[in-house]
């Protein structure tokens, strides 16, 4: 290989050198005489000049573009070409931009250069930061993805996210948009749980396979697909879907989450949401809540919010069963989820009145 690369750099470094040569001559004509000692001077020079750097330069080139593979290495082909056509945009505005610009006298090159690069450097940044919007629209000016129709991104949905069943109510509040795919796979596995011999998976299936059906029935947003070959387990095959249409993955399983992320695929999982549009809670509000158990500690009483978070009651043991209003003391938020600490507010007020006669 070195040989090839010294080779490679003696042929360009001879025809540069010759070509150097040959420019000397017409800039000085009175070396016109010396054409030929020039020319091969030239070649010589170059050929051995080429000769002894190429391995060097060679080396630094490949160093270059390493680092460039590097940057590129977490980014999508998606993204590569949507950048290229950006760049590409707008330099042909530059184009048509610089070429009345390059026309005046003394600034025009300048003026027309400083226009490739802003118009460039826009165009690509233009696209990027608009990427989806842009896929979407060069996929419904192509037609569309063949098995898959309507407008917008794919939502892959997962079998935990259909059975879990508030996909529907946020499908239909507007907030989840684009055609729903089912692969078959998850359509089956959902029969084999509503087939199954426990009651509590055959209700989970069957909840699924009406939560599909309302879908469907309501809103005409979910399509069956057909899962891609030779894509692997369940998991697998949902990544591999989710590549192919360009779309994102809808999951409430962790796992699924974590695997789908590393592989560059948008996850949209429905607990984190949840998670997000619970309401905030600060130290000193009032909540009511429905004490109906005790707690870990003496004298405490446990109820729970409407969205599920638990509230537990400082000296609320003698509430349980009743509807109590508890004055916030503190909220702790954990990995399982948020807490919330309290104090009924009729013992805070007891204990302000005493304290007020001592």
């Amino acid at each position: 290989m070195r040989w090839v690369i010294r080779l490679g750099g003696l042929i360009l470094g001879g025809a540069l050198g010759y070509q150097l040569g040959d420019g000397v001559v017409v800039l000085v004509p009175r070396l016109a005489g010396l054409r030929l000692v020039l020319l091969g001077g030239g070649l010589a020079s170059g050929a051995a000049l080429g000769s002894l750097l190429a391995v060097w330069v060679w080396r630094r080139f490949e160093s270059a573009m390493g680092w460039v593979l590097g940057r590129l290495a977490h980014v999508s082909l998606r993204d590569v070409g949507l950048g290229v056509l950006g760049l590409g945009s707008g330099l042909l505005l530059a184009a048509l931009v610089g070429f009345p610009l390059s026309r005046i006298p003394g600034v025009g090159n300048y003026l027309a250069l400083t226009a490739a690069l802003v118009l460039g450097y826009l165009g690509y940044h233009l696209v990027m930061q608009r990427r989806d919007e842009v896929a979407g629209f060069l996929r419904l000016e192509r037609g569309g993805r063949p098995g898959v129709r309507g407008r917008g991104v794919p939502k892959v949905l997962d079998t935990s996210v259909i059975i879990d069943g508030r996909v529907a109510d946020v499908v239909r509040a507007g907030f989840l948009e684009g055609p729903l795919l089912v692969p078959r796979s998850v359509l089956h596995e959902l029969q084999r749980i509503a087939d199954s011999s426990d009651t509590l998976r055959r209700n989970r299936g069957r909840r699924g396979l009406d939560i599909l059906h309302r879908l469907q029935e309501e809103l005409q947003a979910v399509q069956i697909v057909d899962d891609p070959k030779d894509a692997g387990d369940a998991d697998a095959a949902l990544v591999a879907l989710a590549r192919a249409v360009r779309g994102w993955i809808v999951t409430n399983d962790y796992n699924l989450n974590k695997v789908a992320a590393l592989q560059g695929i948008r996850v949209l999982n429905i607990n984190e949401l949840s998670q997000a549009l619970r309401p905030v809670v600060l130290p000193g509000e009032e909540l009511t809540v429905q004490v109906i158990r005790d707690g870990k500690e003496a004298g405490q009483g446990v109820g729970y919010l409407e969205d599920g978070t638990m509230v537990v009651v400082e000296g609320g043991k003698k509430y349980i069963g009743e509807t109590s209003e508890v004055v916030v003391t503190s909220v702790l938020q954990t990995v399982a989820g948020r807490m919330i600490f309290g104090r009924p507010k009729d013992a805070q007020g007891t204990g302000g009145t005493s304290g007020q006669r001592r």
